[in-house]
């Protein structure tokens, strides 16, 4: 089984400590963020990062779903790691100052790819289609905290 990454970042023009309240705010913005690759949104512990629980199922392709129930916890300032509890599966969301009034939002997501062609099919392809979705997150995280 080889590791298999994907990572993607957005500039966006607000304060980073906003930016951030918002990406750990599970029980309210988080919701309002996800396209519709996500279902089953669920608040189970917690709701304002360190200490949440939450749940919901990925659907990346349209065969593939993955039901995530995710522990939240955040190691440094600025840091948000969600660790699936269902799978080999870890998010990790930093916010740094990116100049004044701005911040740098990278999200980077890790796990133990298959094994054989569908783990070759995976590393070549997984990385795309979650940076694609993840895009769509940072998007609407721009549009929610550049008001």
């Amino acid at each position: 089984m080889a590791q298999v990454e994907a990572t993607t970042e957005r500039v966006i023009a607000a304060d980073a400590e906003a930016v951030f309240d918002a990406l750990a705010d599970y029980a309210g913005t988080r919701s309002k963020l996800l396209p519709e690759h996500f279902s089953e949104y669920e608040v189970r512990e917690g709701g304002d990062g360190e200490g949440t629980l939450v749940h919901w199922k990925l659907q990346a392709t349209s065969k593939r779903v993955r039901d995530c129930l995710l522990e939240v916890t955040e190691p440094t300032d600025g840091e948000l790691v969600e660790k699936d509890r269902n799978s080999s599966m870890v998010t990790t969301w930093r916010v740094t100052p990116a100049g004044e009034g701005k911040s740098r939002v990278v999200v980077s997501t890790v796990w133990n790819g298959a094994g054989g062609i569908g783990g070759f099919f995976e590393k070549t392809f997984a990385p795309k289609g979650l940076g694609r979705i993840y895009g769509l997150v940072l998007e609407r995280l721009a549009t929610e905290t550049e008001k």
